[in-house]
């Protein structure tokens, strides 16, 4: 098969593909003075979505849900781990949208009839800077967000970063309970494109993303308050406008307006095909093929064609490597044409689907974790089904559907029933606490593949869950075939701050750092 060089838009440097911003503060076309935070608000959402979809390939290009396909070339650090500078384009989308919720909660300070948009902005702000902790460690934090004020801002400890941001979230839900009840506070209403201005439930997600980051801490972190009275996610956190929001269009296949993710990996709204220089990876089907668990259900609705899906193991570039049908294999559909695409189930659903954010799945799993470590009140065990069954709710639904699949519970009892013999999907057959987080972490893996890739590498990262074998073939390790790291499972730690933080930030930006050797501080 003749190869084709392939210039990598995708993987570590974020796409901006779909759902650019419809209004960007920091290079307004128009020079406008001051635009008003409802306006802001909706659009950092949306953008969001953008920079997910950028750590979804960063995490998943690392071998743990995708690798190389066949008919491409020129791979090169992508598959050696041999990081650049010049593959971290999720830094600047980062910081981007980070300044837009900084706006917004500049905009709102001290003003109570903006309360519930001031602790929505802090929300989305910590949200973000735990991503770029995950994936960079000491990062600007204290001074990043001055502006021009200051241009070459500190790196801080991302330990202490760490604590700010649970506080974060405290003052955030304390902001939101002041305001509930008081009469002239604005209601978010079209300004939010995620929960419609449901603010018990932007609570709840506060405190679901407060119990992962100590979670993620673990000892090296004393936080100020484990407390989380206001309880937990139970549903999906998707952005999604929506066409009865006025003020950003709703996803849909049109020009800038489709699902970032189907824009970059199914088709475009003219019906073009997307990337097809990627493919599922080897390891991560052994979870659904039987290699080490058997999941017919949600594997039929992941993977087109499934079992008969294409794989590789990272790395791999012989002739034989299958090439990525049009659509790519996590379209499960038979509609190829790219116009009458979509409304499917599993992860590429449709242009008009909402992008998660955070599953109800992963909520649940941390809630699971909490409750081994006794961090919270309730039962491991019906938390960690739980998190089963949202999973499969969330696989099965078509399109832009957010309803619970009746043949979700079906589905889990059938994957309970094939794997009768594992403590991976039967938790109660777990002995150890080892076994115990090993089910909790993998089930949790599973359930972010392709969605949430960042989670599953900070999660293996953090846990070493689910086991790998560095000696194995493609279905007992995801290490790339011709990783150059030194370690011991052949596995990067990190990627490197970009080259421009380099030449604009030298004085302040960390030096020394290796892809192979340096740690996030809360890594094995």
């Amino acid at each position: 098969m003749k190869k084709l060089l392939f210039i990598f838009v995708a993987g570590i440097a974020v796409s901006a593909t779909s759902c650019k911003k419809f209004l960007d503060i920091n290079e307004n076309p128009n020079l406008a003075v001051e635009v008003t935070p409802e306006l802001v608000m909706p659009q950092a959402i949306v953008y969001t979505a953008n920079t997910l979809n950028g750590f979804n390939n960063y995490g998943s290009q690392t071998g743990l849900y995708q690798a190389n396909a066949g008919g491409y070339g020129g791979f090169g650090e992508f598959i050696t781990y041999n990081y650049t500078t010049a593959n971290t384009g999720i830094w600047g989308s980062s910081y981007d949208n980070l300044k837009d919720y900084q706006y917004v909660l500049t905009s709102t300070e001290g003003l109570e009839a903006s309360s519930n948009f001031n602790a929505v902005a802090r929300i989305m702000k910590a949200f973000h800077f735990q991503l770029l902790v995950d994936a960079f460690n000491s990062i600007p934090y204290t001074t990043a967000l001055n502006g021009v004020e200051d241009l070459t801002p500190q790196y801080d400890d991302p330990k202490v970063i760490y604590k700010d941001l649970a506080d974060e979230l405290d003052k955030a839900i304390a902001t939101i309970n002041a305001a509930t009840g008081v009469p002239g506070v604005a209601e978010m209403g079209a300004s939010d494109p995620i929960f419609k201005g449901n603010m018990t439930l932007w609570k709840k997600f506060a405190t679901t993303l407060k119990l992962r980051i100590i979670l993620r801490a673990g000892s090296q972190v004393t936080f100020t308050n484990t407390t989380f009275p206001e309880g937990f996610l139970t549903t999906d956190v998707l952005i999604n406008p929506g066409p009865d929001l006025s003020t950003t269009p709703g996803y849909t296949r049109d020009n800038g307006r489709q699902n970032p993710q189907w824009n970059q990996w199914a088709f475009s709204y003219t019906g073009a095909t997307g990337n097809r220089a990627w493919m599922p990876s080897t390891f991560i089907f052994g979870f659904y093929d039987g290699h080490k668990l058997l999941d017919e259900v949600r594997g039929e609705a992941t993977y087109y064609q499934f079992p008969n899906t294409g794989t590789n193991r990272l790395g791999y570039e012989d002739n034989d490597v299958e090439s990525s049908p049009a659509g790519s294999f996590w379209y499960v559909s038979d509609a190829r044409d790219g116009l009458s695409a979509g409304n499917a189930p599993g992860v590429l659903k449709g242009p008009n689907a909402g992008y998660p954010v955070m599953l109800a799945a992963e909520s649940y799993f941390l809630q699971a974790e909490a409750q081994l470590k006794g961090l919270v009140a309730g039962d491991a065990e019906t938390s960690f089904n739980a998190g089963m069954l949202a999973s499969f709710n969330y696989i099965l639904r078509v399109g832009a559907s957010v309803a619970d699949v009746p043949a979700a519970a079906a589905g889990v009892a059938q994957y309970k029933e094939d794997n009768d013999a594992s403590y991976l999907v039967n938790y109660e057959m777990a002995t150890t606490d080892a076994q115990r987080l090993e089910a909790i972490i993998t089930q949790k893996f599973i359930a972010n593949n392709f969605i949430r890739g960042e989670e599953g590498y900070n999660e293996y990262r953090r846990t070493k869950y689910p086991v790998v074998n560095p000696g194995g073939d493609g279905n007992e390790t995801f290490a790339s075939l011709v990783s150059e790291s030194p370690r011991a499972d052949k596995l990067p730690t990190r990627i490197l701050y970009p080259i421009s933080e380099g030449t604009t930030n030298g004085e302040n930006v960390p030096t020394g750092i290796s892809p192979f050797t340096s740690l996030i501080f809360w890594a094995q």
